[in-house]
């Protein structure tokens, strides 16, 4: 049977396959995209969505239980788990069948099935029906990433969770460790710990969150150990011994092993690219540690073939594959996009308090030689925090002493993931500190505490 003829090839429906699909479609290409599991990937089903449907009731929760800081009385307050993972699939669906819809209005042909490539511009697909071959000029990798796996801390789902199984956990955990406090980690930590479970976070580098601007980091932890959870840095998780209804953790901290008894482990300790089985090594592909080797226009140096999202490798995160999907497909159709910059990609954690930042942190823009300014401003002196009663947390930018640019910013609290992207428009105009600090920013709101911060770099700040 001949293949059918497309000019662009998708694998991968997720965050950055579909998006990448759409764009093409939008541009009068004719678009094939080739899914193995759900389409929407593991962001709409397994990963954004459904964790954040998942925080939000945990800050209900929360919320309810100090119904009385608020001037309101809330008695007898419970959670139903199995009706909080229900809402969250629900919302998954909801999603999952909209990218359907968008697909099917710009005329994107659905092949659900496995993909491989034999040759140079040639798909094959395992479907339930057989092999059905496909041909296209241009191909794009997204296929996104899985959890990573370390030898014997491997999941079982009873005792020892994936993120997919803690989003449909088989009970309450009432001991649980989450070994890794990356962005996954502690969002579960934070979910769990809120609804009772006592929680423990082990973290091999020298603080949580990691990737974070060191003061902001610090702030979180402060923040966490006061909520009640246990955090272990500089450790590593060694070997679990697996019982009934029990693991003992045997964890290394300080040249010593300790062992701790908990009943659910959640594993968290990074992704692994979906680059095996392919075929992709035989078309002269270059793979390093599981992730896809690219120029900054996502080429992967051979003709025709693309790498977005997670397989093309760090920062991790939907929003950069969606760009690059559209930057691939504007490339595709003889335009001229700009490429992806990976320090202007915001990364945001959606924990309690939460995290967001973009750029560099304080200690990288002194490692790269800048003179630098800071600037910092607490929750606690801005009016819309403490009506909200979410005065903890702060903001920081970070600014090169001789031009002006803002070159970071990171910040600590309730909704800086919202917030965030006013710095990330601000990177992407190459504004400066006076053209942040001539922005009338509106009150009350949160978003006052990003003029304060740029006015507290250069010494100006009118309410601390």
């Amino acid at each position: 049977m001949a293949a059918k003829t497309f000019d662009v090839i998708v694998i991968g429906a997720g965050p950055g396959g579909y998006v990448a699909a759409i764009r093409a479609a939008q541009l009068g290409q004719k678009v094939a995209v080739v899914e193995r599991e759900h389409l929407g990937g593991i962001c709409l089903n397994w990963g954004c969505i459904p964790t954040k449907a998942m925080l939000r009731s945990a800050e209900v929760f929360h919320l309810m239980n100090h119904a009385k800081d608020y001037g309101l009385a809330a008695t007898g307050v419970s959670y139903d788990l199995d009706a909080v993972v229900k809402r969250s699939r629900g919302v998954a669906k909801q999603l999952t069948g909209g990218v359907g819809h968008l697909l099917k209005k710009n005329k994107v042909t659905v092949v659900m099935g496995e993909a491989t490539l034999p040759a140079k511009g040639k798909v094959s697909v395992k479907t339930d029906k057989g092999i059905e071959e496909l041909a296209a000029k241009h191909i794009i990798l997204a296929t996104g990433a899985r959890a990573r796996e370390l030898p014997g801390l491997e999941a079982d789902g009873d005792l020892v969770w994936t993120y997919k199984h803690a989003l449909q956990p088989v009970r309450m955990p009432k001991k649980l460790l989450v070994i890794g406090s990356g962005a996954i980690g502690i969002e579960f930590a934070s979910f769990y710990n809120t609804l009772g479970a006592d929680t423990t976070v082990v973290e091999v580098m020298d603080r949580v969150l990691p990737v974070e601007d060191a003061e902001i980091s610090a702030f979180a932890k402060k923040a966490f150990v006061k909520q009640g959870m246990t955090i272990m840095e500089k450790a590593m998780v060694k070997q679990l011994d697996r019982g009934k209804g029990k693991v003992t953790a045997h964890i290394e901290t300080g040249g010593k092993v300790e062992t701790h008894d908990f009943d659910t482990v959640i594993s968290a300790v990074g992704i692994v690219g979906n680059t095996e089985g392919l075929g992709l090594e035989a078309l002269g592909v270059k793979v390093d540690r599981t992730h896809v080797i690219t120029d900054e226009y996502c080429r992967t140096g051979v003709d025709g073939l693309y790498a977005i999202g997670d397989i093309a490798g760090a920062p991790w995160l939907a929003h950069k594959a969606s760009h690059e999907g559209v930057m691939v497909a504007e490339m595709i159709a003889g335009g001229h996009p700009h490429p992806v910059k990976p320090e202007s990609i915001a990364g945001c954690t959606y924990c309690h308090p939460q995290v967001a930042s973009v750029g560099l942190t304080e200690a990288k823009a002194k490692e790269a030689g800048y003179d630098i300014k800071v600037g910092r401003f607490p929750f606690i002196g801005n009016g819309k925090a403490i009506a909200l009663g979410e005065a903890e947390g702060m903001v920081k930018t970070v600014f090169d002493a001789k031009t002006g640019e803002l070159l970071g910013a990171h910040m600590v609290g309730a909704e800086v993931t919202e917030m965030i992207q006013g710095y990330v428009v601000g990177r992407q105009l190459e504004t400066t500190e006076e053209d942040l600090m001539n922005t009338v920013f509106p009150h009350p709101t949160l978003s006052e505490m990003m003029h304060e911060s740029v006015l507290d770099a250069y010494g100006r700040a009118i309410h601390m």
